[in-house]
């Protein structure tokens, strides 16, 4: 397993800085996504106090017991809001569960809104009156990250530079808070605390979590153990943008492994970046040009995608 660092660049290059360093940022975050898939992003914009404190309502609610956290699952919703407990996450192709429990919150919308009823309600534990609040914070926060972030890949696959964000208006886009539970011994000689998988989404947008133990692979099959420095979060690419980009842009298998998991619990918070459902992922002819000139992947929705890889993930 290597130790190397991942490719770096400073997000203010980007939002503020002159034509020469706006182009750098564009070179240098896109070829990272193109040839590993994963970059750490420095001076994000997400203020640290507010993350301490996600991450400190995260560790009040999981602590709850699991009788009070389950009146927050409701199977309705498919995972997709409120709380799922452990033993029902997967790993495509994987029938093994992952060691975690998390929570999801998605965007909020006005009673008026074209979308307020397409999209499951949030709901919130009553038993911690901040946690609705600080998870809205940082979902906000980073939401205006990832608009950077999706003008800055725009440019560099060659199109709009608001394309990326246009497709995202309004999406499902998705804050979970996972909580990987500290275990004396694991049930299944094979479980980890995340198998190795792929993103289902756009872009995901990574928190530094509390814990080691994230890994990326590499093109050789080996694994990169990735730490972020504090301030940083980590960008990397999902299936639906390298579908959208026919292959230019690599959405890269990563796991998380049982590292010290008898000594401590790990939290970490993943901003899955989703379009809006109707929006056709079908390959951009300037992506297709530069791959080859082949399409690689069929016309299809970004609804139709997200149901098919939730059913494959236990999450259906």
């Amino acid at each position: 397993m290597s130790q190397s660092p991942l490719p770096l660049v400073d997000l203010g290059h980007f939002t503020s800085g002159n034509p020469v360093q706006i182009a750098g940022f564009v070179g240098h975050f896109g070829r990272a996504l193109e040839n590993i898939g994963f970059v750490a992003i420095e001076n994000p914009g997400i203020d640290p106090q507010l993350l301490q404190q996600v991450y400190g309502v995260a560790q009040e609610f999981f602590a709850l017991p699991t009788a009070t956290k389950q009146q927050y699952q409701d199977p309705e919703l498919q995972g997709q809001r409120g709380f799922t407990g452990l033993g029902q996450e997967h790993a495509k192709n994987r029938s093994i569960p992952d060691l975690k429990e998390f929570w999801h919150m998605g965007p909020e919308f006005a009673p008026d809104h074209p979308l307020a009823t397409a999209y499951p309600a949030n709901v919130w534990p009553k038993e911690i009156p901040q946690f609705q609040p600080l998870l809205t914070q940082l979902h906000q926060q980073l939401e205006i990250c990832s608009h950077a972030l999706l003008q800055a890949c725009s440019l560099y696959i060659g199109t709009s530079r608001h394309l990326l964000c246009h497709m995202t208006e309004d999406g499902n886009t998705v804050l979970r808070v996972l909580h990987y539970p500290q275990m004396a011994e694991v049930t299944h000689p094979g479980a980890l605390r995340a198998a190795p998988h792929e993103d289902i989404n756009l872009i995901t947008l990574l928190c530094d979590a509390t814990q080691p133990g994230l890994e990326v692979q590499q093109r050789d099959g080996s694994w990169l153990a990735v730490q972020l420095e504090p301030g940083q979060l980590l960008c990397n690419v999902g299936d639906m943008l390298q579908w959208f980009t026919n292959g230019l842009l690599r959405s890269t298998t990563h796991q998380v492994v049982n590292t010290g998991m008898e000594d401590s619990p790990r939290f970490a918070l993943p901003y899955f970046v989703h379009p809006r459902p109707g929006m056709d992922l079908a390959p951009l002819a300037s992506c297709v040009a530069k791959t080859g000139g082949q399409v690689r992947f069929p016309p299809i929705t970004a609804r139709s995608y997200l149901k098919e890889r939730l059913n494959q993930i236990g999450l259906g």
